[in-house]
């Protein structure tokens, strides 16, 4: 069972990072503490890259077809001049952002702020991702979720490209990517 810290407010911030593979659940992890966050009546604020369009240009989408409202931005600076209102901030898509995002999450939990973090940890080679590696280093809660291997059936924790691109970043669904337990990504 997945929990979350305390949902009253508090004078400490704290940063929580989701992470995981591709189809592991992450925005839908995301889009339940923030509901969570709105049932203790706490005002909250997300975000996502601009760029990041798979589902819709201004919601945070789910692969299950989940959604909130969020605010798309080209810089992680953005989220800091928007998110000075809110109570919680959710982030999605993080690996996305350059490494100003850590120093941006840090300001914001240092000033109250709860703050949500959702991205790969690894990219399709099997590395670490952007800016996630110093994410996971910062936070003080991590949840590391996993999907279902499309060969084995078993856990997946590997997102693999089925495409031939080495392009760093492909958005894609499961037309260009699948979920990998580690045998079967290095096989």
């Amino acid at each position: 069972m997945l929990t979350e810290p305390a949902l009253g407010l508090s004078e400490s911030g704290w940063i929580e990072v989701i992470c995981g593979c591709m189809f592991s659940g992450k925005t839908e992890e995301l889009i339940r503490r923030i509901n969570r966050a709105k049932l203790a009546s706490q005002a909250v604020k997300i975000f996502k890259p601009k760029f990041e369009t798979r589902y819709h240009p201004e919601n945070v989408v789910s692969h299950n077809a989940q959604f909130l409202e969020a605010t798309p931005v080209a810089t992680a600076r953005q989220i800091l001049l928007l998110a000075q209102d809110a109570d919680v901030i959710g982030i999605d898509e993080a690996q996305f952002f350059d490494q100003e995002i850590v120093e941006i999450c840090n300001y914001l939990a240092n000033n109250g702020k709860r703050v949500i973090v959702v991205g790969l940890d690894m990219d399709y080679t099997g590395k670490p991702f952007g800016p996630m590696p110093h994410l996971l280093a910062v936070a003080e809660f991590v949840t590391k979720l996993h999907a279902i291997c499309s060969k084995s059936g078993e856990i997946a924790s590997y997102s693999f490209r089925k495409s031939v691109s080495k392009e760093e970043i492909l958005l894609g669904e499961k037309e260009s990517y699948e979920p990998r337990s580690r045998k079967f990504f290095y096989d």
